[in-house]
């Protein structure tokens, strides 16, 4: 599968915009620019044509949600598909060479909404030996483990702990968890406020308050996943499941923040 990294977009104090495309390890790139009365799908799909030379890719995956209308745009118009993510490291890693900015503005994190709230969750740990293995053969709906998230591809030790959070969502434990999917998780953290708290961020840029607490204990629970998560170079996991008798689950996804 061919798979393309892009950003489109103005750059800094100039009124141009710089079309710029890699794969993933950077033996392939291609950059373009456009003046602003130029800058739209169209010319996008004509730079897409000429950047593959007869063979467009599978996939294009885009971090910046400034970019990702026209993109797309061209993308339909090739039938190609685009994917936002925010793990396009190996576009990033060119950006910042260009010292061109990546930092996005990120909304305030929004309360989940009231019909996905679950009735009941905790703070889990499993070991990074055991932590394929317990779910990848046990029947779940929406599993995602992606390749390069996986323990032993971090070089994590069998030993290291992993922690995670789990939501046990009752009767609303499936909906729950195709609202997860829809929204893409990438991180969960704890952040220390009045209430204390913990923030999904998913998409590019979005941010969900999963839950609030006030209790001192929870709170000291919520530094140790924290430190955990540093033990184990940021992987950590969220499991979904409609209550604690290990018998059924919804959801689970492997999570790590994009700046690990």
């Amino acid at each position: 599968m061919r798979i393309w990294q892009a950003d489109f977009y103005r750059r800094p104090q100039q009124n141009v915009w710089e079309l710029l495309i890699c794969d993933r390890d950077r033996s392939f790139q291609y950059e373009a620019t456009c003046p602003q009365s130029e800058a739209n799908s169209n010319w996008v799909a004509s730079q897409l044509q000429l950047a593959a030379g007869g063979q467009l890719p599978d996939i294009i995956q885009v971090f910046r949600p400034q970019s990702l209308g026209l993109i797309e745009q061209a993308g339909r118009s090739l039938g190609i598909n685009v994917e936002p993510t925010r793990r396009t490291f190996a576009l990033k890693q060119w950006l910042q060479e260009k010292q061109y900015p990546i930092v996005l503005d990120k909304p305030p994190p929004t309360p989940l909404p009231e019909n996905l709230w679950g009735e009941e969750w905790r703070f889990a740990t499993l070991s990074a030996g055991n932590l394929v293995e317990a779910f990848a053969e046990v029947p779940i709906p929406i599993l995602v483990m992606p390749e390069f998230l996986l323990p032993i591809n971090l070089g994590l030790a069998s030993t290291v702990p992993v922690p995670g959070v789990v939501i046990y969502g009752g009767r609303q434990s499936m909906r729950l968890a195709r609202w997860l999917q829809q929204s893409r998780p990438v991180a969960l953290s704890y952040v220390a406020g009045a209430p204390d708290g913990l923030v999904l961020e998913a998409g590019l840029v979005d941010r969900w308050i999963v839950v609030t607490f006030e209790d001192p204990e929870v709170a000291a629970a919520a530094r140790v996943y924290e430190q955990r998560k540093q033990q184990s170079h940021g992987l950590h996991f969220l499991l979904v499941q409609p209550d604690d008798s290990g018998m059924t689950f919804s959801g689970f996804w492997l999570l790590r923040a994009e700046d690990y």
